[in-house]
């Protein structure tokens, strides 16, 4: 039986962002495209962090904390980032976020892997590392992102 490569399972319609976009174009990437990361590539197309919505959520919470040690009783989260807001300080924590850089709150360690790569050693490195995504680079560029999501669809896919 032939081992399952990660080039069998990837995606290559990669989603990806660049160091400079701000966190509310990669935001809207998110929400748009329906993703939870995505790689973060330079003009080569090399990928050099990763941004997940779980590195914009800390953000925003580090931004509430803020305001919650003074004393302001009102939530990041109770309109959107680019709402209009009365309270001058909410207004601009929400201004701070939607315009910081995306390399400003990246990861820059990123594990990465080969399309031809066994499928079960990239999952228990992803387990292991306690991440979702893993991009695929070929000759150091990328070529596709292989997800938890992925397998979990391969793994049934064949009895829906």
């Amino acid at each position: 039986m032939k081992e399952l490569r990660v080039r069998d399972l990837m995606t290559t319609q990669v989603v990806t962002v660049k160091p400079t976009d701000t966190v509310k174009r990669a935001t809207i990437k998110f929400a748009v495209d329906n993703i939870a990361g995505a790689p973060v590539v330079d003009n080569r197309n090399h990928v050099i962090g990763i941004i997940t919505e779980h590195d914009i959520l800390d953000l925003i919470l580090r931004y509430q904390d803020r305001l919650d040690a003074e004393g302001n009783p009102n939530y990041l989260l109770a309109i959107p980032l680019d709402g209009e807001n009365v309270d001058e300080e909410i207004s601009d924590a929400n201004k701070a976020i939607s315009e910081m850089k995306v390399g400003d709150i990246m990861k820059r360690s990123v594990l990465s892997t080969t399309p031809d790569a066994e499928i079960v050693e990239t999952l228990r490195d992803m387990m292991k590392m306690g991440v979702n995504r893993v991009p695929v680079l070929e000759q150091g560029v990328l070529v596709g992102v292989i997800s938890r999501a992925d397998i979990i669809f391969y793994v049934y896919k064949k009895k829906v």
